[in-house]
């Protein structure tokens, strides 16, 4: 209520309307905060309570814009209020995003975060002497940014963290608080991100093109007719990061955020215009899920890990596959042992920090016992099951070669060279060269080459012949008369049938490639592709020596090799 008017003096109809706005908000307040105590895993349980929140954001979105003149006259409503709502519902849509991998409602969160900027509503914020409405514009950036880092858009990225650095600066000199650090590092973080991809594709007026590689309507090279592979779907994905100095931000490293694109449609537009803001159906989905379910995990420890794997491996459905997509420092065996299991070969590092028993950090009590912080292959032993599909990229990536099939079910491990040359070691705080060729095979093979920026003409003329080079890669799997059955039940999934593609051609690459001599350089997998029909196949050796006279590189690599084993 406003200067000295009393509720009696306020008609009855605008009193009720600031009682229902009150309402409102508390409710909407009440749901939101709620949502952090649902379980992070299963498919069910959140779906009607995120349903009922989504509603009530919706109600009083709209009631605030039908009602706006009240509010303002008779409830002091202020801009930066309706930002917050606007932020909330940015976040339902972003948070609806993580737990349906439904790329759509990433352009949904996009259209209310870029309102709340074109609008200015967080504007008046700066006059405010209240430091706690200044960490909630800062926030807002925070978020806003990684939605548009998930969507490509590298250059509003920009423009974004140049005005977060500004804001930032304006808090710490006006409020002098402790949480600078914390803040200027979020900058580093994000600056690191955005410079992390090796190569940059240049305009001819030398601007940068933003390339996309999730997975678009013919990039993935058609089954030949009657060929016969598997019926299986990828259903859902683990997405595991623990690696020690890999550029991150938000809980996301760079190897975590290629292959969380790597397992995504482009996104659509839901049937909600993004400039209706007011326009929120949050019960309209997609027809069919286009992405496999996916769950980010970031370093997490051993029992988090299990937990999730559990839950996913319980509620797959029939005929579908789980991905599990380990990014993780190797975690080496201390001894050697008479009989060697699935525990003996070491594995990759899962988290310490949370991992306590009676209050202490339990502690390896002599060379004979295995590391407890670490996923080892037997780990994944009960989860054969059902078809598994694993990637190990990591220093140990070879202790998962040691898998058993106890169960007879489709299972395949994709498995990282675990020592690289120095040059390309010097570049691993920016992502993975393993993990980058199967998110962008073409990027990858210009960083192993040295190229940092190439024209958007060579570029495109290179994608075109890859796409040829897919073709006979996916001809060579399903010709290849001693090639595992594995392979080609998983053939039939178009996710899963580019990363087997993109693994043949980093496999393929990385061996002709003069830097790459030891075999340790090498990916690998379980069960061994038939070489000679595959990785060593005369005619993708031809295609690669080809792509690498069209970048004007051939000198690079071996132009005889098999001569030169």
């Amino acid at each position: 209520m406003t200067g000295a008017e009393t509720e009696d003096d306020i008609p009855l109809g605008e009193r009720k309307t600031v009682t229902d706005f009150c309402y409102l908000l508390d409710k909407s307040k009440q749901l939101f905060n709620g949502l952090r105590d649902l379980p992070q895993y299963g498919h069910k349980q959140w779906q009607s309570y995120f349903g009922r929140t989504f509603d009530v954001y919706t109600k009083l979105w709209k009631f605030q814009q039908q009602h706006r003149q009240v509010l303002d006259s008779r409830y002091g409503l202020k801009r930066w209020q309706i930002g917050e709502v606007a932020s909330k519902i940015g976040q339902l849509y972003y948070h609806y995003y993580l737990r349906t991998s439904e790329t759509s409602y990433l352009n949904e969160a996009f259209s209310f975060y870029s309102a709340i900027r074109q609008r200015s509503y967080y504007f008046q914020v700066n006059k405010e002497d209240r430091p706690e409405l200044v960490v909630k514009k800062l926030r807002y950036y925070a978020r806003y940014i990684v939605v548009c880092l998930l969507l490509n858009k590298m250059d509003l990225v920009k423009v974004l963290v140049k005005e977060l650095s500004e804001e930032i600066e304006d808090y710490t000199q006006r409020f002098n608080t402790e949480d600078q650090l914390e803040w200027n590092l979020v900058l580093q973080e994000v600056a690191a991100f955005v410079e992390a991809d090796p190569v940059m594709v240049l305009n001819e007026n030398n601007s940068v093109v933003v390339t996309s590689n999730r997975l678009q309507e013919g990039c993935v090279p058609p089954l030949e007719q009657g060929m016969v592979v598997g019926q299986l779907v990828l259903a859902d994905a683990l997405i595991i990061g623990n690696c020690n100095n890999q550029v991150k931000f938000s809980e996301l490293t760079i190897d975590m955020f290629r292959m969380l694109q790597a397992l995504e449609r482009e996104p659509v537009n839901l049937a909600t215009q993004t400039s209706k803001q007011g326009t929120l159906e949050p019960n309209e989905k997609p027809a069919k899920r286009e992405n496999p379910h996916k769950y980010l995990l970031y370093k997490p420890t051993f029992s988090q890990l299990f937990t999730f794997l559990s839950a996913s491996f319980k509620e797959l459905p029939a005929n579908s596959v789980l991905l599990v997509y380990l990014s993780a420092t190797g975690v080496f065996p201390t001894g050697r042992s008479d009989y060697e299991g699935p525990y003996d070969f070491g594995g990759v590092l899962t988290n310490t920090n949370r991992d306590v028993v009676n209050g202490e950090t339990v502690q390896k009590r002599n060379q004979a016992q295995k590391e407890m912080h670490c996923l080892h292959p037997g780990d994944l032993f009960p989860f054969t099951r059902k078809p598994l599909f694993v990637i190990v990229d990591s220093s140990n990536s070879t202790a998962y070669k040691n898998f058993t099939n106890l169960f007879g079910q489709p299972l395949v491990c994709l498995l990282s060279p675990t020592v690289y040359p120095k040059s390309v070691q010097d570049q691993s705080q920016r992502g993975s060269l393993f993990t980058l060729f199967l998110y962008c095979p073409l990027l990858a093979f210009f960083s192993v080459c040295g190229l940092n920026s190439v024209r958007r003409g060579l570029w495109e003329r290179a994608q075109e012949f890859l796409q040829k080079v897919y073709r006979d890669i996916g001809q060579m799997i399903t010709r290849s008369p001693t090639i595992d059955q594995a392979f080609l039940q998983f053939f039939g999934d178009e996710f899963l049938r580019l990363l087997l593609i993109r693994f043949v051609f980093c496999s393929a690459a990385l061996r002709l490639h003069k830097l790459f001599r030891e075999s340790r350089s090498f990916p690998e997998s379980y069960p061994e592709l038939p070489k000679q029909d595959t990785v060593e196949s005369s005619l993708l050796q031809k295609h690669i020596l080809e792509l690498a006279t069209m970048l004007d590189v051939q000198s690079l690599f071996w132009d005889d090799s098999l001569e030169t084993y």
